[in-house]
């Protein structure tokens, strides 16, 4: 309840939006290996401005 209006971070944001990516990426590897390849993609360069934040 008290995190009810604590802001997210840019590192938690991009946290978030690279576990999702991930997820996506996995689930597309059995069916669609070129979507698959376009959501690893876009999830390293997530990862890259995460680690920039480090």
């Amino acid at each position: 309840m008290f995190g009810l209006f604590k802001k997210t971070s840019e590192k938690e944001k991009l946290q978030k939006q690279y576990e999702k990516l991930m997820a996506d990426w996995h689930k597309l590897s059995t069916t669609n290996r070129a979507a698959s390849d376009l959501k690893y993609a876009e999830a390293q360069k997530v990862l890259e401005r995460l680690e920039a934040l480090k």
